[in-house]
């Protein structure tokens, strides 16, 4: 008999950015399903109507698009399936696992003042629980309460934690609907996840406690609970929770800071989940070697300098026609990437492609790529940095204009033959080659640092480099 289809599922609120832990938790379940030949699919938990946005759904859809997570089928809004969560709580209530609760607001203050008060917990104390309906105050709506198990223990076996255990006296009858006829998370979820057909719910060990509820809810409507995966929370490197200043930030923050996707999700995969000694991996190695038994019980630590050594990794490794393709996929998300779309012509494109294999060289993002290239599209005359500037002195100035009229005769416009003229000028005038190209690199680039200068030369073109080259001369 085969096994059943892995389903699992990442069901964000859409109160804000798609943050790097929610995108961790993204990409654990799509390795998982994916990996299995299943599905993941997407849920947006949007009950909460006050704080859900349709501008936070677009950003978490856009977050997951860029890191290459796709989902089968539709999003699934749960708000929209409040009706379906109503109808499982009235069958709840037909066979006596569920009860209507009218405790006012003012008697749970006072429930919650008094536990406090003798340094407890605060709990529903049950008051409702037993009660004849016909009891019922007239002017109150009823919350629908499960009525829980006060006896014995829950518990789950988590691929993570191990086994879990609450003792059940210490769980009170949760609410399933409030007094408003709104379903609550706790319910929604549980609903939610049996109707999709979920086999394994992988997500923060923020959720651990609900585990606990939510196992009590399945076990009163008869329904097999899926398999749990509660994943270690990620702390800054110094092991206090994530701030922003640790890296807590949208995904869209990263593809600003010129990270690559496929660098994120490398990095990402390794934040509380390890193969060997594997750093650097596929999309394909991920998919085969990813399993919920290699995560790690403590928390990962999120660390920039590692993320920017990653990346430059890829930057290094990606092919110079797919890193071409990134850099204008994501002009619009760059600082300054816009305006320097805007100063872009077919000549200037051609540029930055031809020049690809040296830039890639020296940029750990797409930021530095991105600086790297203006170069090639400023307009002369240049603007010189301070060191370009300092460079091109009196004694600079003159080496530029006596090597001028040897570019001016070389025969081709090749790396090799700009190379052998200059070298053949440097020996005649017994000059070191540094001495001609660093003031070559300063006319040519504005900077002191660049790709090899030959190929600078031709991938400026003749006119252009000699043009360069003479403005410094003047």
């Amino acid at each position: 008999m085969s096994k059943p289809e892995i389903v699992t599922r990442f069901a964000p609120s859409p109160t804000g950015f798609l943050h790097i832990g929610g995108a961790r938790t993204a990409l654990f379940n799509w390795l998982y399903a994916r990996g299995r030949g299943g599905k993941m699919l997407l849920r947006i938990e949007d009950t909460d109507r006050a704080r859900s946005t349709d501008e936070a759904i677009a950003a978490i859809v856009d977050g997951l698009k860029w890191l290459g997570l796709d989902w089968d089928g539709e999003a699934i809004s749960q708000y929209a399936r409040a009706e379906r969560h109503r109808e499982v709580v009235e069958d709840l209530l037909a066979r006596g696992k569920a009860y209507r609760c009218y405790a006012t607001p003012e008697e749970l203050a006072e429930m919650r003042e008094k536990a406090r008060a003798e340094g407890r917990p605060p709990r529903y104390d049950g008051r409702w629980r037993d009660r004849d309906p016909s009891e019922a105050p007239q002017a109150v709506k009823p919350a629908i309460r499960l009525k829980a198990p006060t006896e014995g223990e829950t518990a789950i076996d988590d691929h993570v934690q191990g086994r879990v255990v609450w003792q059940n006296k210490d769980l009170d009858d949760l609410i399933l609907l409030r007094s408003d006829g709104n379903p609550t998370y706790m319910l929604a979820v549980v609903v939610d996840d049996h109707d999709m057909g979920v086999t394994h719910v992988i997500r923060g060990d923020d959720h651990l406690t609900n585990a606990a509820r939510q196992a009590q809810i399945y076990q009163a409507l008869g329904w097999a609970e899926p398999e749990m995966a509660h994943i270690p929370l990620i702390h800054g490197p110094d092991g206090a929770k994530l701030s922003k200043r640790h890296g807590a930030l949208g995904v869209d923050a990263y593809r600003a800071m010129g990270y690559l996707p496929q660098a994120m999700r490398n990095y990402l995969v390794r934040l509380g989940w390890s193969h060997g000694d594997a750093e650097v991996m596929s999309s394909e190695q991920m998919l085969e070697w990813f399993d919920l038994d290699a995560i790690g019980k403590s928390a990962a630590r999120f660390d920039f300098a590692k993320l920017e050594n990653l990346n430059g990794i890829y930057m290094r490794q990606t092919p110079d026609a797919d890193l071409y393709d990134a850099l204008i996929e994501n002009l619009d998300y760059l600082p300054d990437g816009p305006e320097f779309r805007s100063r872009l012509d077919a000549v200037k494109w051609d540029r930055i492609r031809q020049a690809m294999p040296g830039l890639k060289e020296r940029a750990k993002n797409l930021i530095e790529l991105l600086e790297s290239t203006k170069f090639l599209v400023d307009d002369r005359p240049l603007s010189l940095d301070q060191k370009a500037s300092k460079i091109l002195d009196d004694n600079a100035r003159k080496t530029l204009s006596e090597v001028l009229p040897v570019l001016e005769e070389a025969p081709q416009w090749d790396a090799a033959s700009l190379e052998a003229a200059v070298k053949a000028f440097a020996e005649t005038t017994d000059r070191k080659l540094g001495t001609i190209a660093q003031p070559l690199r300063a006319a040519l680039t504005g900077r002191a640092t660049s790709p090899g200068i030959f190929d600078v030369l031709v991938v400026l073109g003749r006119e252009e480099s000699l043009a360069r080259i003479a403005d410094q001369t003047a």
